[in-house]
């Protein structure tokens, strides 16, 4: 299948809201393309020079319009894609374009898995002092909270490029793992530093039990 590319330095997983700011030509062309002909486009994500995964997204709303023709709009994300080609041309217009292939989202985790990693997440965001909203665990998946976790813009890729939702959750638990490790590790640290200086009991230590 072929879509208009739309590639930006950010990860999208299916689902979640996409909001952009259009100012350049070629996109508000295809910003407009899409409004009349309900066409669907990607957002490949651009990473070492080179783009070979995206997500699909479809044009949701134009939230304003500026005398410039420049747009805010809401998008949301769909499919996840890998580029099989690449056109800096699509059909004679001016934004770029390429073949596509679908990754199916294999869904084979078990709740068993899914309850530990919101558990870890909640564990998580408590060590960190940040609220966190419930969730009903029935709609709870490896992309609900994705950007909410810490990870890192290259770990969200790598999370982008897994069919599994199997294979997703183990990835995202073991980042928490080492998260959480690190942070109890932190608090660790503090809690000594603060007590560094301060009057405290210490037990003598009992010189008879020396051997010299």
């Amino acid at each position: 299948m072929k879509l208009p590319f739309f590639p930006l330095q950010s990860v999208f997983f299916p689902g979640e809201k996409v909001p952009l700011h259009i100012f350049e030509e070629r996109y508000k062309q295809l910003i407009n393309d899409c409004r009349k002909e309900a066409i669907t486009f990607g957002i490949p994500v651009y990473i070492d020079d080179n783009i070979a995964f995206g997500t699909e997204v479809q044009l949701m709303e134009v939230v304003n319009t500026y005398e410039s023709g420049a747009m805010d709009v809401v998008c949301v994300a769909r499919q996840i894609f890998r580029v099989v080609s690449f056109d800096n041309s699509m059909n004679k217009r001016l934004y770029a374009g390429g073949e596509v292939q679908f990754i199916d989202n294999i869904k084979d985790s078990e709740l068993t898995a899914k309850q530990e990693v919101f558990q870890k997440l909640k564990e998580l965001y408590q060590l960190m002092e940040v609220p966190f909203a419930p969730i009903e665990i029935e709609m709870f998946n490896s992309y609900t909270l994705a950007h909410k976790m810490g990870l890192s813009f290259e770990q969200e890729y790598q999370l982008l490029q897994l069919a599994s939702e199997r294979e997703r959750l183990q990835f995202i638990m073991n980042h928490l793992l080492v998260t959480i490790q690190v942070l109890n590790e932190v608090n660790r640290t503090k809690v000594l530093i603060e007590l560094n200086g301060h009057f405290r009991n210490f037990d003598p230590l009992d010189f008879k039990a020396f051997k010299i």
